[in-house]
């Protein structure tokens, strides 16, 4: 076994306390106590083995009166109680300071040691003189974009602006099957058996120029102008108004929509279907009318109405009303979405609406006056026929009547569903020629609608109709720079629509119509689409023409449509 000298086992006890010293400053305390134990037991080994060796020269002086083999055992027994006695309060004091910086992360401590290096300064980068210029010159720049923008806003202030807008519907539609009742109904010849097929159409449904603007801070102006119907334009929205009324409303003047029902109240822009439902053309033929209109809305969107007054005279042709009765009618509807998705972007609603009607039509007149202020329902079977094939014609003696009105929408995602249901009263004088008893007529549709490319259909709150449709992705098919082909496919939608019609009562005997709608639309973009329709139609109960009461008819259409 070797032998140490006392000066030997100096300068390893040296080289073992340094070592722990740095395992200490690492936070590893308890283990350089462990360490420390096993060195005091090295110690006394080699101090005890070295008791019967030869004394040694020892140069430390210090060393040499605790280690050497002469010293007094208490001498140091009294030394290393001592250093663990110091390397305890380290060990205490170490375990006190972890602490405090578990306890408060952000806070950063200083190191106690005089050893420890002082950390690198911070070099902050400085940016290039010419970005520095550049963004100077951008920030001039913006701040006279704002001030040209800001007088912008005060100039129009000052003088009405001026907007432009329109849209072109390019129809064909193919009257491919019909029966000899179809044809009577549209061509009635001199005799039974005599009637021709309708003929195919190829034409524009329409051609409209939109012009409108703001006049000073709270007025506006509108005027919408067919060039598709008849050799003159025909008038559709031509009014001024007022805006930012108390309770979030405005007052219209002029010719404008009645608010009848949701389909008539939505733009034929964004309309599912090529044509209107049975019961709401039935009802609302052409839907404009010259009167006084107030919409409004709640603070929340959530709630909003129309109401107001108007002719019952159509006066989109001659632009006037020409009568000495001058029959009105009273409106009102108020719609409503009791659900409405805001986390989605409205991807999901349920809109809910009732609307009403008082008329006073005039019963007494005859078939050679010049107005057409008549008590009289009818309707195409959603296609461009020559001639409305459900009519009830003038109904002699109708005094008043009434419409009552509910519609639904509910849209979930890129599937919605829609259905409309309305009644009409209407009384009848005793006194008339031809007049008869009080009759009822009723109709509904219901329809649904799916977005194979996942879009949806969004509900404007403030008015209570649909709005414009946006496809996720544009349709294109252009060339690439490769040499290979960049294309988008647009937006892809079906539907299904089932009308029915009751126009017949009593001594009327206007028809009652059975119809059912597939449709197929191609959106390209959010202002250009395709659209086909196929539609089977049925009627049944009307007024004999050359002895048919009735027929069926398969018709196809298409459409190409634009707006901007």
């Amino acid at each position: 076994m070797r032998q140490y000298s006392p000066e030997d086992m100096h300068k390893k006890t040296c080289h073992w306390c340094q070592d722990g010293h740095r395992i200490l400053k690492g936070n590893f305390v308890k283990l350089t106590v462990y360490l420390s134990s096993l060195i005091c037991s090295i110690y006394l080994t080699g101090t005890l083995c070295a008791s019967s060796e030869p004394a040694v020269v020892v140069q430390d002086s210090h060393l040499e009166s605790v280690f050497s083999p002469g010293a007094a055992p208490d001498n140091w027994i009294h030394e290393m109680s001592r250093r663990f006695a110091e390397s305890e309060a380290r060990l205490a004091e170490l375990e006190a300071l972890v602490e405090s910086q578990r306890q408060s992360p952000p806070a950063i401590q200083q190191a106690s040691y005089d050893e420890t290096p002082a950390p690198p300064a911070v070099v902050v980068p400085t940016l290039d003189q010419e970005i520095l210029d550049r963004l100077a010159i951008m920030e001039k720049n913006w701040a006279k974009l704002k001030e040209s923008e800001a007088k912008k806003k005060a100039d129009a202030l000052k003088k009405p602006t001026f907007k432009v807008n329109g849209r072109i519907h390019w129809d064909h539609w193919n009257f491919s099957e019909s029966s000899p009742g179809i044809d009577n109904f549209e061509h009635p010849g001199p005799g039974p058996m005599t009637g021709t097929d309708p003929e195919d159409l190829l034409g524009f449904r329409r051609i409209r120029m939109e012009f409108s603007g703001d006049i000073l801070e709270n007025m506006f102006w509108r005027m919408q102008l067919d060039f598709a119907e008849l050799e003159d334009a025909t008038m559709k929205d031509v009014y001024i108004g007022f805006s930012e009324l108390p309770n979030n409303q405005s007052l219209i003047l002029g010719h404008q929509k009645r608010p009848i029902g949701l389909d008539h109240w939505n733009s034929s822009r964004n309309n599912v279907f090529l044509e209107r439902p049975l019961i709401v053309e039935a009802v609302n033929e052409d839907a404009r009318r010259m009167g006084v209109m107030m919409y409004g809305y709640n603070d929340w969107e959530s709630f909003n109405w129309q109401y107001g007054i108007a002719t019952l005279e159509n006066s989109a042709g001659d632009r006037a009303n020409r009568s000495d009765a001058g029959q009105l009618s009273l409106h009102f509807r108020t719609t409503g979405t009791p659900w409405y998705d805001e986390s989605s972007g409205g991807r999901g609603y349920l809109h809910l609406g009732f609307a009403g009607m008082f008329a006073n039509p005039d019963g007494d007149a005859d078939d050679g006056v010049s107005n057409s202020n008549e008590g009289r329902f009818r309707t195409r079977m959603a296609q461009r026929s020559e001639r409305r094939w459900l009519d009830t014609g003038r109904i002699a003696g109708a005094d008043w009547y009434e419409v009552a009105a509910l519609e639904a929408m509910l849209n979930v995602g890129a599937f919605q569903w829609t259905t409309e249901y309305m009644n009409i009263w209407l009384q009848r004088d005793q006194t008339t020629a031809g007049t008869g008893p009080d009759v009822h007529f009723s109709g509904f549709y219901t329809q649904f609608s799916y977005f194979l490319t996942g879009e949806h259909i969004p509900i404007d709150r403030q008015v209570g109709s649909i709005d414009r449709i946006r496809p996720f992705e544009n349709f294109f098919l252009v060339d690439t720079c490769c040499g290979g082909r960049g294309r988008g496919w647009g937006a892809w939608q079906i539907a299904g629509r089932y009308d029915y019609l009751d126009i017949s009562d009593a001594d009327v005997r206007g028809g009652v119509g059975n119809m059912a709608t597939f449709g197929l639309n191609w959106y390209w973009t959010a202002y250009s689409r395709m659209q086909f329709n196929l539609i089977y139609s049925d009627i049944r109960d009307h007024a004999p023409v050359n002895g048919f009461t009735g027929g069926n008819s398969l018709t196809a259409g298409v459409r190409f449509g634009a707006n901007f």
